[in-house]
């Protein structure tokens, strides 16, 4: 009897990795979707809270905040998915596809905060 796994695409091939791996690769997961719940939340702050901060640069701060916590969880799921197929198929891990976005994104932002404080 073969037990069904959700996603087949990852389950279907390749042999059983170590646990330690795949539990590894799941709360890789979960730190992303941690992120994501964090962009999310200061979005929706800059927006919520009275800051001094100039009104179309929080918009635009705000945004991007709430634009980078919608992308996480996206790529959290496919970039486990591939890690996991990877580990099943012996092959080489897939190389981070969010963390330049992310990281370019969050400074933009963070710029667009101080640049609004200052001329706020």
């Amino acid at each position: 009897m073969t037990l069904r796994r959700f996603p087949q695409a990852v389950y279907r091939h390749g042999e059983e990795p170590d646990p330690r791996f795949s539990l590894a690769n799941e709360r890789t997961f979960l730190a992303w979707i941690r992120t994501s719940l964090a962009l999310i939340a200061a979005g929706v702050a800059l927006e919520a809270l009275q800051l001094p901060i100039r009104e179309d640069f929080r918009l635009y701060s705000a945004g991007i905040f709430i634009l980078l916590g919608l992308a996480a969880p996206v790529h959290a799921w496919f970039s486990w998915m591939r890690t996991e197929r990877a580990m099943r198929e012996s092959r080489p891990l897939p190389a981070p596809a969010l963390s330049g976005i992310l990281a370019v994104g969050i400074v933009v932002a963070a710029l667009l905060i101080a640049v609004g404080m200052l001329l706020g």
